[in-house]
C-alpha cells in the first residue's frame, strides 16, 4: 500500500480552501479578523457619537445657520427705493457687514478690544489664582474641606447675582471706596469700570480653574515627590519641574474653556455697570442692543463675527497645544504609527519570503 504524503502547511486545512501563491493562509485569517474588528468598532463609535452629534447639530450648527441668514436681511420699515413701508424684513446680502465695519466701525471695534483685553486680562490673573488655590486645596491640613468649600463658593453662584453684590461693593458708599480711601466712580463709563469688571470676573471664576488643577494635581503620584525630596529638590523645583508639567494637560483644558467663556462675556459687565457703556460693552453686549432695538439683521451679523472669533481662537489653540491637550497622546500615537509602519514592512517581507 502506497504511503500519501501530506505537504506541510496543508494539514488541518478545510476542504475547498485554495492556496494563493505567496500569501500564507495564516496572514488572511488575521486581515479578515482586523478587517471585522475595525468594522465592528467603527459601527459601534458612530452610534455611541450620534446622540452628541445630534445636540451639537440642534444646539449649534442649527441656529448658527439660521443666524447667518438671518444677517443678510434689513430691518422692516421704509423700502428707500420703492418709498413703501414693507412688512417683509428686504434682502440687502452683505450690506449688514460692510456697515458693520464702515458706519459702526468705531462701535464694533471698541467692543472688539474691551472683549479682547477682558479675556487676556482675566483669564492671565484666574490661572495664577486658580493653580495657587488648587495648591491651598490639594495640601493635607485641618479643616481643609471647609477651605475646599469657600474657594469653591463663587463659582457656585449665578454670574447675574455675582454682578449685583459687586455692584453693591462698588456703589459711591461701598466697600471698596471705604478700602481704598477715596470716592471712586466703579460703575460709571471709565477705566474705573473696566477694572470693577475684571476683578468681579475674577473673583466668580478663577474657583474653576482651581477646581480643574486640583483633580489634575490628585493623579500625581506621592513617589514622584518623595524621589524629587530625597534628590534634594527645594519646593520651587518640584513645582517647576514636577507639578507644573504633570498638570499642564488639565491646566489647558481649563485654560481653553475659559477663554472661550470669556470671549461671550456679557451678563456681568451688563448688570454691574450697565447697557450702552463704551468701556466695558462686548461683542456680545453689542448684538443684544441691536437685537433689542428691532435690528435684527445686524444683530445676526454681529453675532456671526463673534462666532467666528471664537471658532478661530479655539482652532488655533487646538492646533498650537492639541498635542498636549491630551497629555502624550500625541507622542504615542507618532510611535503606534511608526510601529504600523515597521510591522506593515515586515508583514510584506514575510510575504515575498514566503
Amino acid at each position: 500500500m502506497a504511503d500519501t504524503k501530506i505537504p506541510s502547511g496543508t494539514a488541518g486545512r478545510e476542504p475547498g480552501a485554495v492556496d494563493r501563491p505567496g500569501r500564507p493562509s495564516a496572514l488572511l485569517n488575521l486581515r479578515r479578523t482586523r478587517a471585522r474588528a475595525t468594522t465592528g468598532t467603527g459601527r459601534l463609535a458612530a452610534l455611541l457619537v450620534s446622540p452628541t452629534l445630534l445636540v451639537l447639530t440642534i444646539v449649534v450648527i442649527y441656529p448658527t445657520l439660521m443666524a447667518l441668514n438671518e444677517s443678510l436681511y434689513g430691518a422692516k420699515g421704509l423700502d428707500p427705493k420703492t418709498g413703501f413701508i414693507t412688512n417683509t424684513e428686504p434682502f440687502v446680502g452683505l450690506k449688514n457687514y460692510t456697515d458693520i465695519f464702515t458706519q459702526a466701525g468705531d462701535r464694533f471695534w471698541n467692543a472688539f478690544w474691551n472683549t479682547t483685553l477682558f479675556t487676556v486680562v482675566t483669564v492671565l490673573l484666574e490661572t495664577v489664582i486658580g493653580v495657587a488655590m488648587a495648591l491651598i486645596m490639594h495640601k493635607a491640613f485641618r479643616g481643609r474641606g471647609l477651605v475646599r468649600a469657600s474657594i469653591l463658593v463663587p463659582w457656585a453662584i449665578p454670574t447675574a447675582i455675582s454682578g449685583l453684590l459687586w455692584r453693591w461693593i462698588f456703589n459711591a458708599d461701598g466697600i471698596a471706596n471705604v478700602l481704598v480711601g477715596h470716592q471712586v466712580l466703579w460703575t460709571a463709563d471709565g477705566f474705573s469700570a473696566k477694572i470693577a469688571v475684571i476683578i468681579a470676573d475674577v473673583w466668580k471664576t478663577a474657583p474653576f480653574i482651581g477646581l480643574l488643577v486640583l483633580a489634575g494635581l490628585q493623579v500625581i503620584p506621592k513617589e514622584v515627590y518623595e524621589a524629587a525630596r530625597i534628590d534634594g529638590a527645594a519646593a520651587w523645583g518640584r513645582f517647576w519641574h514636577i507639578t507644573l508639567p504633570l498638570v499642564k494637560p488639565a491646566l489647558l483644558v481649563a485654560v481653553l474653556f475659559r477663554c472661550l467663556d470669556a470671549l461671550r462675556m456679557f451678563d456681568l459687565p451688563y448688570i454691574l455697570i450697565g447697557a450702552q457703556k463704551n468701556s466695558v460693552e462686548t461683542l456680545s453686549m453689542l448684538a443684544q442692543n441691536e437685537a433689542s432695538n428691532v435690528r435684527f439683521g445686524p444683530a445676526s451679523a454681529y453675532a456671526v463675527l463673534l462666532f467666528l472669533y471664537v471658532f478661530l481662537i479655539a482652532l488655533a489653540f487646538v492646533r498650537l497645544l492639541g498635542a498636549d491637550l491630551v497629555g502624550d497622546g500625541g507622542v504615542s500615537t507618532r510611535r503606534e504609527r511608526r510601529s504600523g509602519r515597521r510591522g506593515a514592512v515586515a508583514l510584506r517581507r514575510a510575504e515575498v519570503t514566503a
